[in-house]
């Protein structure tokens, strides 16, 4: 039987690299499935792409708009069974070329949009249900220009936690995977001297696969990992070692 066969599930940040990847293995395993996105035209073309799926327009740094997702999905599904909380942004530069608008839209789309998303989804969660938090190497690490962003995903890192021991008790199992460098969009778009530089930081050798992450987001969201609560798997080639 599929692993998640018949399971209610989120992704947000669904449109592109690990939430797309992380979307279709879902389908592919039996869940219903929505995603959420900014962008009109990337959710139509998500679609297009992820036959079945369910898409909702949300902009992930607007804490206000996160009861609006909830409605929808307490429409389309009634209940949740999986949330993963993927959708942010990662900006990287130096602490002197920061200003309070750029920490702040870091932080609005990193921490507080999710952070109320989880409010507002409360009473939609069935009982089991598991939340997966997609993190960050770069908390573990001592990368340069990446202050804000590793401080955004440490705090969600740490909410694996301490909501653990807040939810637990009502079936909700939170859990977090934490990626190194993947070749999504992201680091497409870099130059060939940056990626170089960032693969000889990689124990492993190379960029991983969407895939790789989505996998480990199948086996969290899954009864599988029924007694796994508040942990964080690393997936990052050895980078944090």
């Amino acid at each position: 039987m599929p692993r998640l066969q018949g399971k209610r599930a989120l992704i947000t940040g669904g449109t592109s690299g690990i939430g797309l990847e992380t979307a279709r293995r879902f389908l592919e395993e039996g869940a219903r499935v929505a995603i959420t996105g900014h962008s009109k035209t990337a959710l139509d073309a998500a679609r297009k792409e992820l036959n079945g799926v369910t898409v909702i327009e949300a902009d992930a740094a607007n804490a206000a708009e996160q009861g609006k997702v909830a409605e929808e999905i307490r429409t389309a599904f009634g209940q949740l069974d999986v949330l993963f909380i993927n959708a942010g942004i990662a900006d990287l530069k130096p602490i002197g070329q920061w200003d309070t608008a750029a920490f702040d839209r870091s932080f609005n789309t990193n921490v507080k949009g999710p952070y109320f998303l989880l409010q507002a989804l409360l009473p939609v969660f069935a009982n089991p249900a598991s939340i997966v938090i997609n993190g960050s190497v770069n908390p573990h690490i001592g990368m340069p220009t990446s202050s804000v962003y590793a401080a955004t995903k440490a705090a969600m890192i740490s909410l694996a936690k301490t909501l653990s021991g807040e939810l637990i008790s009502r079936g909700i199992r939170v859990n977090a995977v934490s990626a190194g460098p993947i070749m999504t969009p992201l680091h497409a778009g870099r130059s060939e001297e940056e990626r170089a530089a960032l693969i000889k930081q990689i124990p492993a050798g190379r960029f991983g696969r969407p895939s790789e992450i989505a996998n480990a987001v199948v086996f969290l969201a899954s009864d599988e990992a029924a007694f796994t609560v508040g942990a964080e798997l690393l997936i990052d080639g050895g980078m944090s070692l």
